[in-house]
């Protein structure tokens, strides 16, 4: 079962130097029916104005990754990670017993977007940690997040993986969710369709009961989707 949440439908919030759209409620935004999926709890996709950002603010046991569209983001936490994060990379903060941390526009002339995720961890209290990687632009379906690390994934604390897609104009990949997984599709650009159900930029799918997927690229461009694999 396919079940579309357009991009239209999600929560807003605009509030001056962060205009922010959310999958699932988050903050002033409040929906019953999308308090999240499985153990993904936030998709909110921010386009945030130069020279502005988000001040030091603490998480607790929550897998925070961030993936950056347009512009370039600088990271700072309580660990000592002072970093920037370009277009197309990924950063997975787990923060464990206790993190704090700002994110700012790099740039004082250009606004950055990027899409902030939370995974809700298996595991509770451990050290805070931190992984920055890219991971290319290859065809097809590219792991970037596994619960053990393999292949020089980032490692998360949770039975998950985050797969990046991009496929060509007139191109398909297929993938085989694991035996009682859910997936969860975030269309980023591009037109997509999945199973034959057919999604926009910034239109997500709930995936339940489906054995295999089939990703079918249904426009001129290429396109870029995030697919979790979820418990």
């Amino acid at each position: 079962m396919i079940e579309l949440r357009k991009s239209e439908q999600r929560g807003k919030a605009n509030i001056g130097w962060l205009n922010s759209k959310h999958t699932f409620s988050f903050g002033q935004y409040y929906d019953p029916q999308h308090m999240g999926f499985s153990a993904l709890r936030v998709i909110n996709d921010d386009i945030v104005k130069a020279g502005t950002g988000f001040d030091t603010h603490g998480h607790r046991d929550m897998e925070i990754i961030s993936y950056v569209i347009d512009g370039v983001l600088e990271h700072k936490d309580s660990t000592g990670n002072v970093k920037k994060l370009p277009v197309g990379e990924f950063q997975l903060m787990s923060a464990g017993k206790g993190i704090y941390h700002s994110e700012y526009n790099a740039s004082n002339t250009q606004s950055s977007h990027f899409l902030q995720i939370w995974i809700e961890p298996n595991v509770f209290g451990e050290k805070p940690s931190y992984q920055q990687k890219a991971f290319g632009q290859s065809q097809g379906l590219t792991p970037i997040v596994t619960p053990t690390g393999e292949g020089g994934t980032l490692k998360i604390k949770q039975e998950a993986q985050l797969l990046q897609l991009i496929l060509a104009a007139n191109t398909e990949a297929v993938f085989a969710p694991n035996a009682g997984k859910k997936v969860y599709v975030h269309l980023v650009s591009g037109e997509l369709t999945v199973n034959g159900t057919q999604l926009s930029s910034g239109d997500g799918a709930k995936v339940t009961h489906e054995a295999a997927l089939t990703f079918v690229n249904a426009g001129q461009e290429s396109l870029t989707a995030l697919v979790f694999e979820l418990p």
